[in-house]
């Protein structure tokens, strides 16, 4: 049967006749079996009966004739994918969770859309994996040619719920059908006003604090900055070593990485300083004596380079994420926290791609205690839908006056009742538990990976946020981008999304979403290891 045959299978209602609508084809036949209407008939079908249809070119249903959903059936492999009127697979945690690569990577139609990009946007805009998305939920990822995708990259580490969390479709959707804008500062809302209450219960801020929403982490990072600013009235702002904190030109200015972040968009913002980061894997000395020297070094940059007195705050990552999933020495955070303290420097967590529960806890700087003066967040708050926020102290936070802060699409109703939808799925799902059974698998299974391959460098991070570092191997440690490369592209290639990341861009991150089946989890584990098996 030629590639450009599409078929579609449904349940028509009781005493309906098959009538399509279609553009670039046209019913052949009905196909022959015992269970369904004699071929080239076209018989009134009982509601229980399934109906496959053959099309000679490629068909679209639209507008799709039948009261209920069809489903794509590729003739040749016999595969099933639930669809809507316009041939898109439904996602969210009822879509099969299995992984299927029916194509070459990208698939033909991936390939047909990845052209139209290529016309229709920059080059600076590129992608990790170009197949294009039709489907997601639970562990997986659904492309154009019904390829899925065991999930270990979450959107960079957006859809920690899950794709599609039933409580966050629902309460977007209800929403979305009541107003879908008003902006805040015009005339204001209950959901905005429910999420700041629950992130100032959660967030490990010492005392009452208060949140404001956005849309983005940069744009939370650099809120964050204003409060700093304005309440000490110092201008200097200190980052860490390998950090990323976006791609605006405040954050990008902070953000360590040059290519692809940085290159050829200076001059950068004023006042901004780097410190060590305390990364114990490449730690000169070792990591034992990580957090000590680091820390060290960090109070000399204080005192001795910019004055104390000149720095508003200290910008932290509690985990690095575009860093290379960098976990800092035991130690390091809290002797930061000192260091600020008492020089009166406020201190910043940057929680972006680590809060929300993806660490096991509802922010990463919790598993220390630390106790910073302000949090940002974003990513996994919206379970997809961006909203972004900063918690801080009460006094902090209300040091700026009004209209000082806040945006036209800042807290969209739309996207808070996601995010009150992402807390009550994490409650409800105990998911903070689930990241931590998620990185104990994850964990033991990239330690026998680094027992056995000797260009396992190293292995981090906390829950389902985990990492190996690849390198030369041999005794040599310099990192291997091209190695980490390869392993990704055969990942890829076999049915599993993994991200890169690193300052050397050696580290392979993994994020699955916490919606994950074990089986899944497992399997792509396994995929992991025949890729670095197979590089040996």
């Amino acid at each position: 049967m030629p590639p450009s045959v599409r078929g579609a299978v449904g349940t028509l209602a009781s005493g309906a006749y098959p009538t399509i609508v279609r553009r670039g084809g046209r019913a052949t036949q009905w196909t022959k079996r015992p269970d369904l209407p004699a071929a080239n008939a076209e018989p009134a079908i009982d509601a229980a009966v399934p109906v496959l249809v053959t099309w000679q070119h490629p068909a679209t249903l639209s507008p799709n004739p039948f009261p209920t959903p069809f489903s794509t059936l590729n003739p040749e492999i016999g595969m099933t994918l639930a669809l809507d009127e316009t041939d898109r697979a439904v996602g969210g945690p009822d879509l099969p969770q299995m992984r299927k690569v029916r194509t070459s990577i990208p698939g033909p139609r991936s390939r047909a859309l990845l052209e139209r990009q290529r016309a229709a946007l920059p080059a600076g805009v590129g992608s990790v994996l170009p197949v294009f998305v039709e489907a997601a939920g639970g562990g997986v990822v659904v492309d154009a040619d019904d390829n899925s995708f065991i999930d270990f990259g979450s959107g960079i580490a957006v859809t920690t719920v899950g794709n599609a969390a039933p409580r966050v479709v629902q309460r977007a959707v209800g929403q979305l059908q009541r107003f879908t804008h008003t902006c805040f500062l015009v005339n204001p809302y209950e959901s905005y006003i429910a999420v700041c209450e629950q992130l100032n219960r959660l967030a490990p801020i010492a005392g009452p604090a208060r949140t404001v929403l956005f849309n983005t982490g940069s744009e939370a990072v650099e809120n964050a900055i204003k409060v700093a600013r304005t309440v000490t009235g110092r201008p200097a702002i200190v980052g860490l070593d390998h950090a990323y904190h976006g791609r605006t030109l405040l954050t990008m200015s902070l953000t360590a990485k040059n290519r692809p972040y940085k290159h050829g968009f200076g001059p950068f913002a004023p006042e901004v300083y780097r410190a060590p980061m305390a990364y114990p894997y490449r730690w000169p000395a070792g990591p034992e004596n990580c957090a000590r020297e680091a820390a060290d070094l960090l109070t000399d940059l204080l005192d001795r380079q910019i004055g104390a007195e000149n720095v508003a705050a200290v910008l932290v990552e509690p985990i690095q994420g575009e860093g290379g999933c960098v976990v800092p020495a035991p130690g390091f955070l809290p002797a930061v926290a000192r260091a600020c303290t008492e020089r009166g420097i406020l201190l910043i967590a940057d929680e972006v791609q680590a809060g929300i529960a993806r660490t096991g806890d509802w922010f990463a700087c919790e598993h220390e205690g630390l106790r910073p003066d302000l949090v940002t967040m974003a990513k996994g708050l919206g379970g997809g839908l961006p909203i972004a926020a900063l918690t801080g102290r009460t006094e902090l936070m209300d040091a700026v006056p009004p209209g000082g802060l806040g945006g036209t699409f800042s807290g969209n109703p739309v996207a808070c009742e996601a995010a009150l939808g992402v807390f009550e799925e994490i409650e409800r799902h105990d998911l903070r538990a689930r990241a931590i059974e998620v990185g104990r698998v994850m964990r033991a299974a990239l330690l026998d990976l680094q027992r056995r391959h000797d260009v396992v460098g190293d292995v981090r991070g906390r829950g389902a946020m985990m990492a190996i570092e690849l390198v030369k191997g041999g005794g040599d440690p310099s990192p291997d981008a091209e190695l980490t490369g390869r392993i990704a592209r055969q990942c890829h290639q076999q049915g599993l999304l993994v991200l890169t990341a690193g300052s050397w861009g050696n580290v392979l991150r993994f994020l699955p979403p916490l919606s994950i089946p074990n089986a899944l989890l497992d399997e792509g584990l396994q995929v992991l290891g025949e890729a670095l098996a197979a590089d040996a």
